[in-house]
């Protein structure tokens, strides 16, 4: 059964955010032609306008790839900011649109998931931010009855609407805070999409190797897998050339969770690690990643 929602909030206070959702659901239904020829060009106006997350994604690009020359990450940043741009359609899209053809996703791996839910065991797919999370989640939850984990929006009126878009297709949505109702899911025999590759205030974390740099990161996936006994399956997807999808479910990681949250919370940022180096140009580089350090200090990004 599907997760209901409160009222949505229609106080005054909240009519401005509102107009912002109504012309997002307009965009979200323009023609898939005229989205895909816009979202390059709404990628270039975020390159050069949005200054400080330019400087952001490419002091990341700069630390996990140092191998590249200036001119080779300069190209990835700007292929990066065009996915960005089309990522942006799609997540509005996902949220109030139409769902692409069936023809335009590849959807395989589904065996690995098959194999991890016998005995009615739960599954926890962890996947990375890429610029297609929304709309390839969405599509993936026609194959399969999937719960996700996520952030809440501060805005009330951007929560309740875009969850609600969420709820369209996936059987419900948890907050971070809300472990006790993942972990009934997870007991149940549910499936659930969680994205742990960013760093955050609350929660238990630990410093990991990412991209050979300490990382600051959650160990939920060991806490609720320890506690749920479920089994983790790392989870690929990615925009084709074609404008298709391409959605992977790996094979689980065998032996997780052990009882060391730290040799966990490894293992899980090197399988994602892995993903991201696969399609370094769709993952959402503007997040400040490494901006907290071991010895207490903060990296500057500006």
């Amino acid at each position: 059964m599907a997760e209901s929602l409160p009222p949505p909030p229609l106080s005054p206070r909240r009519w401005p955010a509102w107009l912002l959702i109504g012309l997002g659901w307009t965009v979200a239904r323009w023609p898939l032609w005229l989205q895909r020829a816009a979202g390059p060009a709404l990628g270039w106006l975020m390159l050069h306008l949005l200054r400080s997350r330019r400087r952001v994604a490419a002091t990341n690009l700069a630390l996990c790839f140092p191998e590249l020359s200036d001119a080779e990450r300069a190209r990835l940043l700007r292929d990066n900011f065009r996915a960005l741009g089309l990522g942006a359609f799609e997540f509005l899209r996902a949220w109030w649109g139409r769902l692409p053809a069936p023809s335009e996703c590849e959807i395989s791996g589904l065996e690995h998931l098959d194999a991890a839910r016998e005995g009615g065991r739960g599954v926890i797919l962890v996947s990375a931010h890429f610029t297609t999370l929304e709309i390839c989640m969405r599509l993936l939850c026609q194959r399969i009855p999937l719960a996700g984990m996520y952030r809440p929006h501060e805005e009330p009126a951007m929560e309740w609407a875009v969850k609600r878009g969420r709820l369209r297709h996936a059987v419900a949505m948890f907050s971070r805070d809300e472990l006790r109702p993942a972990l009934r899911h997870l007991k149940q025999g549910g499936l659930l999409w969680f994205a742990p590759d960013q760093e955050t205030r609350r929660g238990d974390s630990v410093f990991v190797p990412f991209f050979g740099r300490p990382a600051w990161s959650l160990t939920s996936t060991h806490q609720l897998a320890r506690l749920s006994g479920a089994a983790v399956l790392p989870l690929f997807h990615e925009r084709l050339p074609d404008g298709r999808y391409r959605i992977q479910v790996l094979p689980r990681l065998e032996g997780f969770p052990g009882t060391d949250a730290t040799v966990d919370t490894a293992r899980v940022m090197a399988a994602l690690e892995g993903l991201v180096r696969r399609c370094p140009t769709q993952y959402l580089w503007l997040h400040q990643r490494f901006k907290r350090q071991p010895d207490g200090s903060k990296r500057r990004y500006g």
